[in-house]
Order: C-alpha cells, then structure tokens, then sequence
C-alpha cells in the first residue's frame, strides 16, 4: 500500500488539473480578477459596524475611494444583539451579536445595479458579572463580525469579477 502513495502524489496534480478547477486570483495582485475588485469604490456605511466593515473591505480590495472607480459598493448593515441564556432570576447570562449585510455593486457609469446580495454571520457572547468585560466581548465580537462580513463581500465579489473576465474575453460569435 505504502509504494503506491508516491504514485498517487504524482498523479493527484494532474487529476486535479482535469477537474477544471481555476486559481480564483491568478497572477497574483496584477491579475484581472484583483485589478477590477481593487477598481471598486466604497460608499460610506453608518455607524460603528459600519466603519469597522468599511475598513475591512479597504484592506481586502486594496480600495482607496478615489471618485473614479467604474464600480461602487453599497452596503447596509443590521447589528443585533438579542439574549440566549437567562437564569431563574431573569438574569440574562450569553447572547447572541448577529450582523448582516444587504450590499449591492452598482455600475457607476450606467447607475444599475449588476450584483444584489447579502451576507451574515452571528457569535455568541458570555454575560459575566462585570459590565466592562461585557461590553469589551460585545465590542470585539463586532470586530470579529465586520472582518467575517468584508471577507464574504470580497469572495462574492471576485467571483463576479472572474465571471465578468472570462465573459469579456470570450470571442464574439
């Protein structure tokens, strides 16, 4: 059994490239998929999650707002913070911090709206005796949270921009 495995390392590149499995950003940070996500202007979110999602979305897409992006992204987020756990006493002891996102990629030129989606994740936050070390778990759940939403937005995003490469690239019948 053991003489067969270095076949199948062998094998296993090879099999893999028959599958049609592409690298989703190939070549790199000069690819067409990262030149056209990094083309993507940033609308302003409101509030605290709003500047955290911002600033994690920045980081991936390489985005600076310039004002003459060919792209914008909208995003509208809703931050909830409901209770899990309560005691006898009525006493509330974990909850739950769920941040969602309706985001939209809007053609700047043409002002439509080519991509509507949403994304979402929830954590879960130990109510201890202290209000600081509270408000300190709900503050880096929020963190947490933000960077989960930017990298759902971003992955979302480069797949609409591969699809949209390998469209433009397709020879006219």
């Amino acid at each position: 059994m053991t003489r067969f495995l270095p076949l199948a390392a062998l094998l296993a590149p090879i099999a893999l490239g028959a599958c049609g499995l592409q690298p989703l950003y190939s070549g790199g940070s000069s690819g067409a998929v990262a030149k056209a996500i990094g083309q993507v202007d940033i609308a302003p979110i409101e509030g605290k999650a709003g500047w955290l999602v911002t600033n994690a979305l920045k980081d991936r897409l390489g985005a600076v707002s310039s004002g003459g992006a060919p792209y914008r992204l909208v995003v509208r987020l809703d931050d909830q913070i409901s209770e899990l756990g309560v005691r006898r006493d009525n006493s509330v002891t974990r909850e739950r911090r769920t941040l969602r996102a309706r985001y939209q990629l809007v053609d700047a030129a043409q002002g439509t709206v080519v991509l509507d989606q949403t994304a979402g994740s929830d954590v879960g936050i130990d109510v201890v005796q202290s209000d600081y070390a509270v408000i300190a778990a709900e503050d880096t759940a929020l963190e947490r949270l933000s960077t989960v939403i930017a990298d759902q937005i971003v992955a979302r995003l480069a797949l609409y921009a591969r699809r949209r490469v390998q469209a433009d690239a397709q020879p006219a019948p």
